[in-house]
């Protein structure tokens, strides 16, 4: 059984990866910088009529950190932030993106901004360009959850309601369930 790409995933008309960078497209974060690896023209396709810069990573099998680093290295020198996407994180918005990047205060010290409920930290992640050398030199496939700890000072918590930051299609069981709940809605 081919096991099928989560982010091409379709759920109700529109793929997981779209709804994520529409989520995006809908924050005032500019430019969106969208990095593909695995099935690129596939990828490349279904996001070509949106406003974001593709940026292909031909070392994507050595993990996120690759991704991450491709990002990095296309956005303009005039860049104060970056927020982090996951691109399997459909339930995010466009508020919560600018109400993140609204958060971070460089003339406090406060370089990063994430997502919090009850205690528990989420995604994405909005960084300071301060931070951008050292989430360059991060390896394998390794998010950037050290660096959150290594400058806990520099971190400010934006309060969230609901789980979407925590909500990722990582496995077949996640896209049911994505799937499942896109279908009550409707029918809501």
């Amino acid at each position: 059984m081919v096991k099928e790409n989560k982010l091409l995933a379709e759920v109700r008309g529109k793929s997981v990866l779209v709804r994520t960078t529409d989520a995006v497209l809908a924050s005032k974060a500019r430019p969106v910088v969208v990095v593909t690896g695995h099935e690129r023209n596939r990828i490349e396709n279904i996001l070509k009529d949106l406003d974001v810069v593709l940026v292909h990573n031909p070392n994507y099998a050595e993990g996120l950190s690759s991704s991450l680093k491709a990002g990095l290295a296309v956005l303009p020198g005039d860049i104060d932030a970056a927020a982090i996407v996951l691109g399997d994180m459909p339930k995010i918005s466009g508020a919560l993106i600018d109400r993140l990047a609204n958060a971070l205060d460089i003339a406090q010290g406060l370089l990063i901004a994430v997502p919090v409920r009850e205690g528990k930290r989420g995604n994405p992640v909005v960084w300071s360009r301060r931070l951008f050398d050292e989430l360059g030199k991060l390896e394998g496939d390794v998010g950037a959850r050290h660096l959150i700890a290594a400058h806990d000072e520099a971190v400010f918590e934006v309060r969230v309601e609901d789980d979407a930051v925590f909500f990722d299609v990582d496995t077949q069981e996640a896209l049911a369930l994505f799937r499942a709940e896109a279908k009550v809605q409707k029918g809501a």
